[in-house]
Parts: structure tokens; sequence; C-alpha cells
């Protein structure tokens, strides 16, 4: 059996699983930056 298949299909996954991650990431620093300059600006 052919292990290509798999091979790129486990890439395809941890390669979306972390740009998911990166994105998620992202949008929570520019919630908490959002948040923290409304606490300044008090």
């Amino acid at each position: 059996m052919n292990p290509w298949p798999f091979v790129i299909a486990a890439y395809a996954i941890v390669t979306g699983g972390t740009g998911a991650l990166c994105l998620w990431a992202h949008v929570a620093m520019r919630r908490a930056e959002r948040r923290a300059d409304a606490v300044l600006k008090k």
C-alpha cells in the first residue's frame, strides 16, 4: 500500500491546524489589545 496519500494528508492536517491556531491567536491578541486600550482610555 502506498503511504504517500497518508503522509500528504497528515501534512495538510498539521498545516491547517497550525494556520488555524495562528489565526485564533492573532484574533485573541487583537481583542485583548482593544480591551487594554479601552481600560487605559477611561
